[in-house]
């Protein structure tokens, strides 16, 4: 089996779209595969200098990333299944339907779209449990490996890389391209950096 942990934040459109290859890779691997998913935020690297953390935020929704991740961590109290169930569709009303992960209104749809118990999920929605989680997950996101946006895979060998694949279009040969993807990144630790140059009409 291997297993790798990806770091991600819901407003990010290219986590968005690691995450349905990575979803479609699971189904095509299945067991050979185990993913954890952690938590970084693009609103906390961008903050400024003087500004709170983000997990310093009251619990209030005024922080919209947090209260994406406090969503997702209070739908996985009803079960893995759940949880990732949970993720894919808040992704989407973020990148397809354009809807704020910051309200109520929105985790709650979202909540009911994927079958969850929406008392429960109320309940642990009020916790302040992920906004430790939270800060542990970027703190060393970026203390211990050097990660600086999203989405970024980390293989068990310490090799990783963030990976930005076209907006909404995930690969349609997701384990050859995942094949390809670990030679590169976990197997060849002297390639540093592969960048394609945007020309000027792009």
């Amino acid at each position: 089996m291997m297993k790798i942990t990806v770091w991600i934040d819901f407003v990010c459109p290219y986590a968005w779209t690691a995450q349905r290859w990575l979803f479609d890779l699971q189904k095509e691997l299945g067991d050979d595969l185990e993913i954890t998913w952690r938590y970084f935020s693009i609103e906390q690297v961008n903050k400024a200098e003087d500004a709170p953390n983000v997990w310093e935020h009251p619990n209030d929704g005024s922080s919209s990333t947090m209260r994406a991740f406090q969503g997702a961590h209070a739908a996985g109290k009803q079960g893995a299944d759940k949880y990732l169930a949970y993720m894919a569709a808040l992704y989407n009303q973020r990148h397809i339907n354009k809807r704020n992960l910051g309200t109520q209104q929105i985790l709650e749809e979202t909540a009911v779209q994927v079958g969850l118990d929406l008392d429960q999920f109320r309940e642990d929605l009020k916790s302040d449990e992920v906004f430790e989680i939270f800060k542990n997950d970027h703190t060393e996101a970026v203390e211990k490996y050097g990660i600086f946006g999203v989405p970024t895979i980390l293989f068990e060998n310490g090799q990783s890389a963030y990976l930005r694949i076209k907006i909404g279009e995930p690969p349609v040969d997701p384990v050859a391209f995942w094949d390809e993807f670990v030679a590169i990144v976990r197997d060849r630790p002297t390639i540093l950096e592969i960048k394609r140059p945007t020309p000027p009409s792009a």
